[in-house]
C-alpha cells in the first residue's frame, strides 16, 4: 500500500516556472528576454538561467515575476514548489519507503 504523501502523485514532473515564462508569457507579450529583464530590474543572464531551469524562482524573483505578469508572487512560488517537491519525492522514493508513518491523535 502506498503512503499517504504519495497518493495522487503526478507521474510527470510539473513544468519549471522558467519554462512557462519562456514558452508562454514572453511570446504572448511579444517581449524579448532583454526587454523583460530590464522591466523586472534583473540581468538578462539571470532571466536566461531561470528560463533554462538552471535556477529556481526565489521569493524575490517571484515578487518581480508576479508584478511583471500581474498575477502575484504566490503562483510563481507554488509552481516552483511543485517542481521541486516532485524531484525530491522521486529522488528519495526508496529511502522514504523505509520510514514508518505515524498518525497524531485527533
Amino acid at each position: 500500500m502506498r503512503e499517504g504523501y504519495m497518493t495522487g502523485k503526478r507521474q510527470r514532473c510539473p513544468v519549471h516556472p522558467g519554462t512557462i515564462l519562456r514558452d508562454d508569457v514572453l511570446p504572448a507579450l511579444g517581449m524579448s528576454v532583454s526587454g523583460a529583464a530590464g522591466e523586472m530590474k534583473v540581468s538578462r543572464q539571470t532571466l536566461h538561467r531561470l528560463m533554462r531551469g538552471q535556477t529556481a524562482v526565489t521569493p524575490e524573483m517571484a515578487v518581480r515575476l508576479g508584478k511583471f505578469c500581474g498575477n502575484g508572487a504566490g503562483i510563481w512560488l507554488r509552481m516552483q514548489q511543485a517542481h521541486d517537491l516532485w524531484h525530491a519525492e522521486n529522488q528519495l522514493r526508496n529511502e522514504i519507503s523505509t520510514i514508518k508513518s505515524h498518525r497524531l491523535a485527533a
